[in-house]
């Protein structure tokens, strides 16, 4: 989960809030994402929770935390992408934990040259992760049309529709080195000027879809040469990690190889995955 972290607006003048939250509220605002979408917020979101849901009564004209969770419950028309786009935090940039993608890039070229890939990034939030991966795998096989296939998911649709438009803020981009830079992007001009787009050799590698990583049925078709999954694991806990890691499992090729966050470790689920150390992991039954 991969944009940055909203600042909270709690008070009106006078140090009043403008809705009543009750701890029931807040408990079921956190039953209710939970169930949805794996994510446990802890009691200290509380103040993040309000502050961004908040908007969302504004917007749908309730006058209560109550009314709107209700109509939440009652399926009212697309309020539930509203209120989980709300409740993630999307935190992200290029070549993010940069030494994956140079593990990536050996992998590439000492055992993975001679076929065409498919690599899964799972939490693509505003588009910098898989596009980085389109650059590795770029680089790798010395080519801007390199025989891979990556597909970028994620849960925010807000995020999606950034990740699909591949533009961004020139500052967004101001860690890439100048000659990575000037081949893969192309930089505004006029109206654009100070933003920059990725180049459409790179666009053409990357499908982006919305997956839900907690819903029985994901849209995907195995196996995938690699996985990545940074940032996301975090949010769950840890029954709901095993769950999901249980499900990364078989889509993942014997000789894939999993790549996670640098704050996560699967410790619990080591009959899924076997670690190879720098927060990369391997299928527990893969041959040594």
């Amino acid at each position: 989960m991969t944009s940055a972290i909203r600042s909270p607006t709690l008070l009106q003048s006078g140090g009043q809030r403008e809705f009543d939250f009750t701890d029931a509220d807040f408990e079921r605002v956190r039953k209710m994402i939970y169930e949805h979408a794996g994510i446990a917020l802890s009691p200290i979101k509380r103040d993040m929770v309000y502050s961004r849901l908040a908007r969302r009564l504004r917007a749908t004209g309730a006058n209560s935390f109550s009314v709107y969770l209700d109509r939440l419950h009652s399926r009212e028309s697309k309020e539930w992408e509203s209120f989980v786009n709300a409740l993630t935090t999307n935190l992200t940039s290029f070549f993010r934990e940069s030494h994956h993608f140079d593990i990536l890039k050996n992998e590439i070229r000492a055992r993975w040259s001679r076929r065409p890939l498919k690599i899964w990034c799972s939490a693509s939030s505003t588009g910098e992760e898989p596009y980085s991966i389109a650059m590795a795998a770029s680089e790798a096989f010395e080519s801007m049309s390199p025989p891979v296939q990556i597909v970028a998911s994620d849960l925010d649709t807000n995020c999606l529709s950034e990740a699909r438009a591949a533009v961004y803020p020139m500052e967004r981009a101001e860690r890439i080195e100048a000659a990575r830079l000037s081949k893969f992007f192309l930089k505004g001009t006029g109206k654009q000027t100070g933003m920059v787009r990725v180049r459409p050799d790179l666009t053409r590698l990357v499908e982006f879809m919305r997956i839900n990583l907690l819903e029985p049925n994901w849209p995907l078709q195995g196996p995938f040469d690699a996985i990545f999954c940074r940032n996301v694991m975090i949010y769950f806990d840890k029954p709901t990690q095993y769950k999901v890691l249980a499900r990364f499992k078989p889509l993942l090729r014997p000789d894939g190889l999993m790549f996670a966050g640098h704050s996560e470790s699967f410790t619990h689920a080591t009959d899924q995955f076997r670690s190879l150390g720098r927060t990369v992991y391997e299928r527990a039954d893969a041959a040594r």
